[in-house]
């Protein structure tokens, strides 16, 4: 075969080839390998043994790297620095290296952690920064320093505040009371996955002293709620039901609630609040034997107020009006303190807007009290009454008597003149 020929064979069999080799040199693996002992986990706020929140404005917070030593062999010395973005500073001050000291070694496969301490200024957003940290360290049985950077993102959470409270902070005794509880998230982080438990089983009070709750002899309906997630600066509403039995009237009742739920770290809080209550007396009031008499001459409305619940009412005031067409004048009247179990009479003169109309009358009857801790509260009654005319007057015959003595007072001078003159006619 011809030499030339086959050169040129050879040639275009190695192009190809030849072409490979330039791409791979020139453009590099896909994957970069950069092989080291020292690898980088985790970044975050809190300690190695748990996550916090934060938020702008918290000063010495700690921050930890986790790392993990891949090498083959032990490290010791190791020593951390931090950079992170304008807005974050040393706990030492402004312009201070944020460093960090391991406190021990690190085996071989093992994972260690480095805590700095740091500022937040009053500007800085809950999200996303990026930060970077250098490790020193040295390997056990070698001398020399070995040196690890690591480039990472980690967030500014913001803080989680779970308030609670009643929204009607009374309850009435010897009833049952429909209240409602708001959870309140009063931070600027959200927290998700929310339960809200009573404590109100003597598992869930085993813990607690009697000075914390005394909800064991009341009832409660409701006492599980599964809330959801709650956003910053927001509320969310629960609805219970509650009976109160006689002997807390007067009291404060407290009622304790496990909240557990999800912080911005997907970390599992539980936390115990307690909701308080005062307990009022019931006033339980009813309007009966309502009726018109003739009272000299006068018709007179009256009835009776019963308070059957187990605490006075104060400062009640009786009021008659006039509805669907009657024109008796309104009317009050007032009764002072309506006690229990004694029936408290009222009676109410009746007085008419323009003419008198007798007969059938509609009227309200408004019993306004107030409770022992002076709200005020209204009952109302409607009842029919009749109002019957007054007999007629007798006619007054006084002015006869005027008319009658003078004439007396005449008649007696006349004859006692006449008398004097027949004695004077005798003596001639």
């Amino acid at each position: 075969m011809n030499p030339g020929l086959l050169l040129a064979l050879l040639a275009v069999a190695l192009v190809p080839l030849a072409g490979h080799s330039y791409a791979q040199t020139t453009s590099g693996l896909i994957f970069e390998r950069d092989f080291g002992d020292v690898k980088f986990l985790n970044a975050y706020f809190g300690t190695f043994e748990q996550k916090i929140e934060v938020d702008a404005g918290d000063s010495n917070v700690p921050f930890t790297v986790v790392l993990a030593n891949v090498g083959t062999q032990d490290i010791t010395g190791i020593r951390g620095q931090l950079s992170l973005p304008f807005g974050f500073s040393a706990s030492d001050g402004p312009g201070a290296t944020i460093r960090a000291d391991s406190d021990s070694n690190s085996l071989a496969g093992e994972t260690f952690y480095l805590t700095f301490f740091v500022n937040l200024d009053n500007g800085i957003q809950v999200k996303q920064y990026p930060g970077s940290v250098k490790v020193d360290y040295s390997r056990l049985r070698e001398s020399g320093t070995r040196t690890s950077f690591a480039e990472f993102d980690f967030k500014v959470t913001g803080d989680s505040l779970i308030n609670t409270r009643a929204l009607e902070p009374f309850l009435t005794s010897l009833k049952t009371n429909n209240v409602v509880i708001e959870i309140s998230n009063d931070g600027t982080a959200p927290i998700s996955g929310v339960d809200v438990v009573v404590a109100n089983t003597q598992a869930d009070l085993g813990s607690m002293s009697a000075q914390t709750t005394n909800v064991e002899n009341v009832v409660i309906l409701e006492t599980n709620w599964d809330v959801g997630h709650i956003a910053p600066k927001s509320v969310r509403q629960l609805m219970a039901t509650v009976y109160v039995p006689a002997s807390f009237q007067g009291d404060t009742l407290r009622i304790p609630i496990n909240i557990s739920y999800y912080n911005s770290h997907g970390d599992r809080q539980e936390i115990s609040k307690v909701v308080d209550f005062y307990v009022k007396g019931l006033i339980d009031l009813r309007v009966f034997n309502v009726d018109v008499i003739d009272l000299s001459g006068t018709q007179v409305l009256i009835g009776e107020v019963i308070n059957e619940g187990n605490v006075n009412g104060l400062f009640g005031f009786v009021t008659v009006e006039a509805r669907d067409g009657s024109n008796i004048k309104k009317t009050k009247q007032f009764i002072d303190e309506i006690e229990i179990d004694a029936p408290v009479p009222f009676n109410v003169p009746i007085e008419f807007d323009g003419e008198p109309r007798y007969g059938e009358h509609d009227v309200t009857i408004t019993v306004r009290y107030k409770d022992g801790v002076r709200d005020e509260i209204f009952l109302t009654h409607d009842a029919t009454i009749s109002v019957s005319q007054p007999p007629p007057k007798e006619a007054d015959n006084s002015y006869l008597g005027i008319l009658i003595i003078p004439v007396l007072v005449v008649g007696v001078g006349g004859l006692f003149y006449m008398k004097r003159r027949r004695k004077k006619a005798q003596s001639f």
